[in-house]
């Protein structure tokens, strides 16, 4: 009986403290739970820094709001600029240091390697329908490698010709819808004391915008596609009258003396300072041409590049419609809330950066305010909706070798180091882009 009672005393002792035990961790857990879920932090790296680039200001944003949405996820942003991102990047991958998620520029020569080596994650098994649904037709397939969804669209850009009509009028010539007015243009600018043209090639490929056009113009979108699958097709007689027509423009005197020592950046700071009547560029120079300080605001118009008579390409085809995007590490700890914030950052950059002319819409506007865009936001978008067909820039086409071979033989075409058929003939010998092989 003593050892009976004894025993029951144990066992009621030791439930006792079980309970006591269970109702400790109960009422823990989801304390200890939701410590657990407010560890998490992502990182981002961009290359948006300049108090210009209005999706600056919107990554900024993007993480107050999404940590007030989800207090539990902590996002920490870093940035630098476009050639020392480049170097940041690169370095952080090799070294295993990478962010959560990367801006990455967009193509073959800069992301596809990241893809190819593994450190860039497919976000097909994460992504909602929700989002999928919002984003406008044909825009996923620059997001899309092998079949798989790496990334999101943001905003999209299209190369314009810009025109500085004030100058325009003062020499009395007309906006060029051919080739044969571009040259015309071109004597009447030159005519009054202006430069025609200006070009920063000392970056190499501000030059290569030109020449992807007027391909585009001789070639058609078509023809290029097929050069970059064989290209030998480069060897051929649109391809060569193309650059005839580049070195055309350099022999008429269409570009500053200047070019070849100009940077991309004073390119663009000298068009908007008046020092020169047209620019060929993307409409991401917006904020620059429309800035209160300009001498170019309120005085320049966005048209299509001319036309060139006889050649298969028309007005409605245009360089452009490519969107850089943000990307997962593969090594992401938390990549489910990782893809979470890169569809709200996405959406967000989509959405806003229209409206403040960071570029034109990937995803749906139909609830965005479009009543303070300008002018030159407008028309771009205007000549967006009236395209037929896209290509991309060629150096998110071309590897990253030959990317850089056709820029250096583009540069050495326009400097009339070589003849247009030695141009041609170098180009012939690339690598067909994996983009467009069959």
């Amino acid at each position: 009986m003593k050892r009976t009672l004894k025993m029951k005393r144990t066992l009621k002792k030791t439930g006792a403290l079980l309970l006591a035990a269970g109702l400790a961790v109960s009422s823990t857990a989801p304390a200890m739970a939701k410590d657990k879920e407010e560890q998490i932090t992502l990182t981002i790296w961009h290359q948006s820094v300049a108090d210009t680039d209005p999706v600056k200001k919107i990554i900024e944003d993007s993480v107050e709001e999404y940590h007030e949405l989800h207090p539990n996820v902590t996002i920490e942003q870093d940035g630098v600029t476009g050639e020392q991102y480049k170097t940041k990047i690169k370095t952080a991958f090799a070294a295993g240091e990478a962010p959560d998620i990367s801006y990455m520029f967009s193509g073959g020569s800069f992301v596809k390697p990241y893809i190819d080596a593994g450190y860039l994650m497919p976000i097909d098994d994460y992504v909602s329908e929700d989002t999928l649904n919002s984003v406008l037709p044909g825009m996923l397939d620059g997001c899309t490698f092998d079949g798989k969804l790496y990334t999101l669209p943001t905003v999209t850009f299209l190369a314009n010709l810009y025109c500085n009509t004030e100058m325009f009028e003062k020499a009395g010539a007309e906006i060029p819808t051919n080739w044969d007015e571009l040259l015309d243009t071109v004597a009447k600018l030159k005519d009054a004391g202006y430069t025609p043209i200006i070009l920063g090639e000392k970056d190499r490929w501000p030059g290569m915008y030109l020449y992807d056009i007027i391909s585009a113009r001789t070639a058609g979108n078509a023809g290029l596609e097929e050069a970059f699958a064989d290209p030998s097709k480069f060897n051929t007689k649109p391809f060569v009258e193309a650059a005839e027509k580049l070195q055309e423009l350099v022999e008429a005197g269409a570009f500053n003396d200047s070019m070849m020592s100009m940077s991309y950046d004073e390119m663009v700071e000298g068009f908007a300072a008046g020092q020169g009547a047209m620019l060929y560029q993307a409409n991401w120079t917006h904020p620059s041409i429309q800035a209160d300080t300009a001498a170019t605001n309120g005085k320049v118009k966005c048209v299509a590049f001319p036309v060139i008579e006889g050649g298969a390409g028309s007005i409605t085809e245009f360089s452009g419609g490519s969107s850089d995007g943000y990307y997962i590490n593969s090594d992401c700890e938390h990549p489910k809330e990782a893809v979470e914030y890169l569809e709200y950052l996405s959406h967000k950059i989509g959405q806003v950066g229209y409206e403040q002319g960071a570029g034109l819409p990937c995803w749906d506007t139909s609830d965005v305010d479009t009543s303070e865009l300008t002018p030159l936001d407008t028309e771009s978008a205007a000549l967006m909706e009236t395209g037929t067909s896209y290509i991309s820039w060629w150096d998110n086409i071309l590897s990253a070798e030959d990317s850089e071979t056709y820029k250096d033989l583009l540069a050495q075409l326009m400097a009339m180091k070589i003849t247009p058929e030695e141009f041609c003939e170098s180009m012939s010998k690339l690598s067909p882009s994996e983009f467009y092989s069959k």
